[in-house]
């Protein structure tokens, strides 16, 4: 629960009783891999804090390929949040990687604390903008790249992702084959 109110106080000042009221709104969630946090079809209806584990955000492109978009790891919001405002259903799934812990916020409660925290939404509005810059980043790499060179730079960015995450993520996040990516690994090693 610390890691949630230390990561809402780096975007704005809360006091003890706005924090307890933030306390008193989240529930713990369980989520076990390969199980999804939201589908796409489907209306988001919550917001997650990851305290452990790593999602993925991924969707079905027109031949039914399976294509990764980016991961979200620990100490970071997950939530497909222009589909959660706008209340329409999401285009894309958010799938546990890893066995998942969050503390979650349903559309509510969120709502709440928009309404009773003057400063709550000027809060949400520079974690949305962190998050953009941060997902552009994470954006899978542009083709112009060789596939050894978007693993590696991969690797860089995210040093703490490359061993929890199945290759047949990887491989998609990175536009290439599992088998392309076995045979870069095996040469970088």
């Amino acid at each position: 629960m610390d890691n949630l109110i230390n990561y809402l106080l780096e975007f704005g000042q809360l006091n003890q009783q706005q924090i307890d009221l933030i306390k008193g709104k989240v529930k713990v969630l369980e989520l076990h891999k390969d199980n999804y946090f939201s589908e796409a079809g489907k209306i988001p209806r919550q917001v997650g804090f990851i305290v452990e584990g790593v999602l993925r955000v991924c969707y079905y492109n027109n031949k039914g390929e399976e294509i990764t978009k980016y991961f979200v790891d620990e100490n970071h919001l997950i939530v497909d949040y222009q589909h959660f405002e706008a209340k329409i259903a999401a285009s894309d799934y958010v799938q546990a990687v890893t066995d998942c812990k969050l503390l979650v916020f349903s559309k509510e409660d969120w709502e709440d604390l928009s309404k009773t925290i003057l400063i709550w939404d000027a809060i949400v509005n520079k974690i949305v903008q962190k998050a953009l810059t941060e997902k552009l980043e994470r954006r899978s790499p542009l083709v112009d790249q060789d596939a050894t060179t978007r693993y590696l730079s991969f690797l860089k960015k995210f040093p703490r992702l490359a061993n929890r995450i199945p290759l047949s993520y990887l491989a998609s996040y990175l536009g290439i084959t599992q088998s392309s990516l076995s045979r870069i690994r095996k040469n970088i090693h």
